[in-house]
């Protein structure tokens, strides 16, 4: 799997006509595996990989810095506190994950930013879990030229972290979005990641499926309810 994805990066950023690749390296386990994946198919010259804190938890940083270390990879820190600060003063007051929702959105910003100012091709970090099931802020970590491990289920992404050798405190720790102390993404979901793989599994391949019918049913509740994520905008036809 690791070849195929190397090779696929590599035509993709040559069809594109593109210098390399920007992406956000959050310290997360499918940030830090799409960064070594991107440098290993274009160099280190190639990738840059934007540290992007907002009133963030400093282990992330710590993570994401120590897996730059580790596999030679180039980084800038772009801190979004003040800019978000400053958004939140100018925006009427909402609910904390209509507040938060603009943290993703203000990194691609950023990341669009380079990649236009390099000539670089916005590198996605979402695995197929989070994708199916709509786990992703629209326009936010959802919005990217290219998603390498876009096809791949949590669990999987989580082999290939091993395969690739990333830090053992990154594979292991609680995936999070990061949006405020605490949260995580199997929390905010409220399934964990093997049985939302397995559930999503099975849907596709038409298979009977194992768990309960809760699970499945809220499952499917939130590929329906976020297929408007996934499509393009509805267009009026006159």
């Amino acid at each position: 799997m690791e070849k195929r994805i190397i090779l696929w990066l590599c035509r993709q950023v040559k069809a594109a006509h593109a210098r390399g690749v920007v992406l956000g390296l959050s310290g997360g386990l499918d940030s830090c595996v799409t960064a070594v994946l991107a440098k290993k198919a274009l160099g280190a010259r190639n990738v840059l990989a934007l540290l992007m804190p907002c009133h963030s938890h400093t282990q992330d940083a710590a993570d994401a810095k120590l897996c730059a270390r580790q596999f030679g990879i180039t980084t800038k820190t772009v801190d979004l506190s003040k800019t978000y600060d400053a958004l939140i003063r100018a925006l009427p007051a909402a609910d904390r994950m209509t507040q938060a929702n603009i943290r993703p959105r203000l990194r691609m910003i950023a990341l669009y930013y380079f990649a236009r100012k390099m000539s670089y091709l916005v590198c996605g970090t979402s695995n197929k879990s989070e994708v199916v099931a709509g786990y992703f802020t629209k326009f936010g970590d959802g919005a990217s030229d290219i998603l390498p491990i876009g096809s791949l289920l949590k669990t999987q992404v989580r082999k290939l972290a091993v395969e690739l050798g990333i830090p053992r405190g990154i594979i292991d720790k609680a995936p999070t979005a990061g949006l405020w102390p605490g949260q995580t993404d199997e929390g905010e979901m409220g399934i964990l990641y093997p049985e939302l793989d397995e559930i999503i599994s099975r849907i596709e391949k038409k298979k009977p499926q194992r768990l309960s019918k809760a699970k499945v049913d809220k499952v499917k509740k939130l590929i329906r309810c976020s297929e408007h994520k996934r499509r393009k905008a509805a267009c009026f036809i006159p």
